[in-house]
């Protein structure tokens, strides 16, 4: 099947596949899997020009809604952050839109931004991962949380897992400047104005990577905010959302400002790749709070350094 904006000729049935299994894992982790799909369409289906990026916020628009439909139903969005993530990272969708096509239409110059972000985004959860210390035999609220899960799955008729029985986030208190929320136990606070500045960076790299932004969020609510990936996923992927129907808007817009160059998204293929994120989400934000947190993020960390590294060697040589 041809494509006419993207220049490329595929089968209508292999976008879906692969959205459906890159969805399925990254969904776990609050991302929706646009931050792989993007190399996936530039190295492998050969589609280089700017109509890229707002194809893959346009995947994100049709795929991520069953995701946080599953999260709000366990009440495991946490409201406050999702809203201070949109309010800091849409302007800088915005503005990210205009740089990827003043500044980077050239495939080659747009792979090493790419490698340069992803390989960022991995080396934190990376370093996490690594790094990070907690007291001896003190297990975290994730590992109790998923422990929980696991041995609810393995009582015969339990109906402690049901949506109704899942521990929940507890928003304490609100204010323009902190977020304090309580989960399994737990206390967390977030300084509300540093994500907030943190968001707006965040959101111009991801206008230009084609990610809305929330897929570079969450690994910072993870590692550098401390914050559980069990109450961190729903709000990425609603950030991710907002600021994607925002940059795909805008990339439309401006569209007819630049008649020699590829702008607009590829709206059939980026429906189908939407198709199969929108059942790999639903799956993958069902199932995570049975898979161990360490593991979620083992698999976005060698996504991500694999990829990172794939394009800045291609750069260099």
């Amino acid at each position: 099947m041809y494509f006419p904006v993207a220049d490329i000729e595929v089968s209508p049935l292999l976008p879906p596949l692969i959205a459906f299994g890159i969805s399925f894992f990254t969904s776990m982790g609050g991302v929706s899997g646009a931050f792989l799909l993007l190399p996936f369409q530039v190295s492998v289906l050969g589609f280089t020009s700017p109509a890229v990026s707002s194809t893959n916020q346009l995947f994100n628009i049709v795929a991520i809604p069953s995701g946080v439909y599953r999260y709000i139903k366990e009440g495991r969005m946490l409201w406050p952050l999702t809203w201070v993530v949109i309010i800091g990272t849409l302007p800088g969708v915005l503005v990210g839109a205009i740089l990827r096509i003043k500044y980077l239409p050239d495939p080659k110059n747009f792979k090493l931004f790419a490698g340069l972000v992803l390989l960022y985004m991995g080396g934190r959860l990376l370093q996490d991962l690594l790094f990070k210390k907690r007291k001896a035999d003190m297990p975290t609220v994730e590992e109790r949380f998923q422990q929980r899960h696991k041995n609810q799955s393995r009582a015969p008729g339990s109906e402690a897992a049901s949506p109704d029985n899942l521990p929940r986030v507890t928003v304490c208190r609100w204010t323009p400047t902190r977020i304090v929320f309580e989960f399994y136990g737990e206390t967390f606070t977030v300084n509300a104005v540093g994500l907030m500045a943190l968001s707006l960076v965040v959101g111009m790299v991801g206008g230009v990577y084609g990610i809305g932004g929330g897929a570079i969020i969450a690994p910072f609510l993870v590692s550098f905010f401390g914050l559980p990936v069990y109450t961190v996923a729903g709000a990425s992927l609603m950030g991710t959302f907002v600021t994607s129907v925002a940059g795909v808007l805008f990339y439309q817009l401006l569209a007819p400002h630049y008649p020699g160059m590829v702008i607009a998204p590829d709206w059939l293929l980026g429906f189908l790749f939407g198709i199969g994120g929108f059942a790999g989400m639903y799956c993958g934000a069902r199932l995570q709070k049975f898979v161990p947190a360490k593991f979620i993020k083992w698999i976005l960390v060698t996504c991500l350094l694999l990829t990172a590294g794939k394009y800045i060697w291609s750069f260099l040589c």
